[in-house]
């Protein structure tokens, strides 16, 4: 077996030895790079909003709509006796629970520092992937 692999290793050299090594061409490295750059360009996607600009329109339309005809326009039952019939349930609802203080500094901190922590995480990235 060992005879085998020094017959194997001599072929090898041999071959080594009577082969030139092949060089690239003067050009192959902005050949190659060309062809980088233009893959790299076609995969990029334009951005494109997930709610377009004419959808926000819409929305804000629509919310200004409601709001003036909630303010203008009188209904059989006003708004302040539903918000009273709700909150009285809401109320009978979780009279029972009591929150420590330091629950309910974390109930209305956290929501504040996961609004500020996205902000800053896509500026971020933002920044990284900016061309």
């Amino acid at each position: 077996m060992k005879e085998n692999d020094k017959e194997i290793e001599n072929l090898i050299d041999k071959m080594m030895t009577e082969t030139n090594l092949e060089s690239p061409s003067f050009d192959f490295t902005s050949k190659i790079m060309s062809q980088v750059l233009v893959s790299e360009k076609s995969k990029i996607k334009a951005y494109k909003p997930l709610i377009s600009k004419s959808a926000w329109i819409f929305i804000g339309i629509c919310l200004i709509a409601l709001t003036i005809y909630s303010l203008y326009f009188n209904t059989e039952i006003s708004n302040f006796e539903i918000v009273k019939l709700y909150s009285d349930k809401a109320s009978t609802l979780f009279s029972g629970i009591h929150f420590s203080k330091n629950i309910l500094y974390a109930l209305l901190i956290v929501p504040f520092m996961v609004l500020i922590q996205i902000g800053v995480l896509k500026n971020y990235f933002d920044k990284k992937y900016e061309l």
